[in-house]
C-alpha cells in the first residue's frame, strides 16, 4: 500500500459556521479570521494505492459549479484536484473507487463535472465506482431545509444514472473493516447523517481521516462543534469518545480541512484530550 496526500483547493469560511457557539476570542487563537471573519479551509483528500486499487477519499469541491457559486467561499492558492492527482503520478482514468465521506459539495463536489458541451454533468473518474452509504445517500436526495444548500443535486445524480453508485455496508458501532476498500469505517451522525470516518492501517501507524468530526485542529476541544452539525450533542459524544480512543491507540488524524496543520497526535491534559504533536505527511511517511 501507498498513499498520497491530495491538495483539491483551498477556500474561506465564516469563523463563527465553522465554530458554533465558541466564542471568537477563543478560536481565533488556532484559526485566526480576516477582516470579514473567514478563516483559510483546505480540501485535503488521500489517494491509497492498494494492489489493483487506486482509491481517492473525498474529492473537494470541483470547479463546475459558477462564479457566484464560488464567490461565496472565497477559492485561494493554486491547489486543484486534477492537477494534485497527476502530480501523484496518476490521471483519472487510474481512479477504480471514489470514497466520500459525506455528501456536502466540498467533499463530493470533485467527483462530477461538465461534459466538453458544457450542457449536462458526468461523473469525473470514468472507470471508477463511487462509494457512500444508503442511509446517507437517501438524506442527501431528500434533504432537510438545514442542509439543503450542501447538498446538490448535480453531484449526485451524474453519479447515480451513471450505474457508478455503490453502497457501504453498516453492521456494528465502532471502526468496521472494509473488505472491498482494505480499510476501517466508523459511522457518525452527528454533523450529518451516517458520515464516513476511515481508519488506514499504513508504515505501522493507524492514519485516521477525520472529515468533518475533526475538521481542523481547533476542533479538537470537545465542545467545539460547527454551526453546521445537524445533532450538536450527538456531535460531542461522538467526538469524546473519539478522542479517548484516538489517545489510546496513537492514531494520527490527517485533517482534511485545516490549511495550515495536515497531521495531528493527541494527548490527555488537566483540561481534556489537546493536540500533541503537528506533523507534515513527508515528516511522518517519507
Amino acid at each position: 500500500m501507498k498513499i498520497h496526500p491530495i491538495e483539491a483547493g483551498n477556500f474561506k469560511l465564516d469563523g463563527g459556521a465553522m465554530f458554533g457557539v465558541v466564542p471568537k476570542s477563543l478560536w481565533e487563537k488556532t484559526n485566526p479570521a480576516d477582516a470579514n471573519n473567514m478563516i483559510d479551509m483546505a480540501t485535503r483528500c488521500l489517494l491509497v494505492e492498494n494492489g489493483d486499487r487506486l482509491i481517492l477519499v473525498d474529492a473537494g469541491m470541483g470547479s463546475k459549479q459558477s462564479d457566484k457559486f464560488f464567490s461565496y467561499y472565497y477559492r485561494w492558492g493554486e491547489q486543484e484536484l486534477v492537477s494534485s492527482i497527476k502530480r501523484a503520478g496518476f490521471s483519472c482514468d487510474d481512479i477504480t473507487d471514489v470514497f466520500f465521506t459525506h455528501l456536502h459539495f466540498d467533499h463530493c463536489g470533485g467527483g462530477t463535472t461538465r461534459d466538453k458541451s458544457g450542457s449536462f454533468f458526468r461523473p469525473l473518474f470514468k472507470r471508477a465506482k463511487y462509494w457512500s452509504n444508503k442511509n446517507h445517500w437517501l438524506w442527501a436526495k431528500a434533504p432537510n431545509a438545514r442542509e439543503r444548500a450542501s447538498f446538490l443535486n448535480e453531484n449526485l445524480s451524474p453519479i447515480e444514472s451513471s450505474g457508478a453508485l455503490s453502497y457501504v455496508s453498516q453492521h456494528s458501532k465502532g471502526f468496521e473493516y472494509k473488505k472491498e476498500l482494505g480499510f476501517d469505517v466508523l459511522f457518525v451522525d452527528g454533523h450529518t447523517e451516517k458520515q464516513m470516518i476511515p481508519k488506514i492501517s499504513y508504515q505501522n501507524k493507524s492514519l485516521v481521516f477525520a472529515a468533518d468530526l475533526i475538521p481542523t485542529l481547533g476542533h479538537v476541544p470537545v465542545p467545539y462543534i460547527m454551526g453546521y452539525d445537524i445533532r450538536p450533542l450527538v456531535s460531542m459524544s461522538e467526538k469524546d469518545l473519539f478522542l479517548k480512543e484516538a489517545v489510546e491507540k496513537n492514531y494520527h488524524l490527517f485533517l482534511e480541512h485545516d490549511a495550515h496543520n495536515e497531521i495531528i497526535t493527541l494527548k490527555n491534559t488537566e483540561k481534556g484530550v489537546r493536540v500533541d504533536k503537528i506533523f507534515t505527511f513527508n515528516e511522518l511517511f517519507n
